[in-house]
């Protein structure tokens, strides 16, 4: 079982608290559910689990205990959507039932796959441990007229798209290159030339 205290009251801010062991609830350090309000005692109250079922008890507190509006003076079973108040502060009781959801997801439902230990008694095993008689499904049939090799032509014509990219800018920067030793070869001939007319 598992059992959620979600706060009803706006001071508390939607605060949620598991109820996973016996506990107490007030304002001392030591308590499991510490509800740090002046209207809170020491120790206020204490659960108690006992049979699968929740328990509260109220430790002769200043303020009192409340279920569903009633101040409790001896220990009170609990259930589901209780509403339960520690002097004026407010907390919904939400019970989940574990064990029972766990059942619930082993089964399976209409059309569904079965379980995993149903599976692995249907199937037989060889003396290695390798399961046997398992039927592999079959691909569905390719369409009349289906052109088969048509991924393939497409892939094709993608790297020579590819490699042409990768080609054409190294062609360029050749170029560009060739251009520039080309200039550099005329301004050394000029400056030379430059240099032979005035030392003549």
């Amino acid at each position: 079982m598992k059992w959620t205290l979600k706060a009803l009251s706006s001071e508390l801010n939607n605060s949620e608290f598991n109820v996973q062991e016996d506990t107490l609830v007030g304002r001392h350090q030591s308590c499991g559910l510490i509800l740090q309000s002046s209207e809170i005692s020491r120790k206020h109250a204490a659960f108690y689990i006992k049979n699968q079922t929740l328990w509260l008890e109220d430790l002769q507190s200043s303020n009192g205990t409340y279920v569903n509006g009633n101040k409790i003076t001896a220990q009170t079973a609990l259930k589901d959507q209780d509403t339960i108040q520690f002097a004026t502060l407010q907390f919904i009781l939400f019970v989940e039932n574990v064990a029972s959801k766990a059942v619930l997801e082993e089964k399976v439902v209409d059309g569904g796959m079965p379980s995993l230990a149903e599976r692995a008694k249907e199937t037989p095993l060889s003396k290695d441990g390798m399961p046997q008689n398992i039927e592999v499904p079959q691909p569905p049939p390719i369409p009349e007229g289906a052109d088969v090799h048509a991924k393939e032509s497409v892939a094709s014509k993608q790297s020579s798209v590819d490699s042409n990219s990768v080609s054409m800018p190294e062609n360029h920067e050749t170029k560009k290159n060739a251009s520039v030793g080309l200039i550099t070869i005329v301004v050394i001939l000029f400056v030379a030339l430059l240099l032979w007319f005035l030392f003549k």
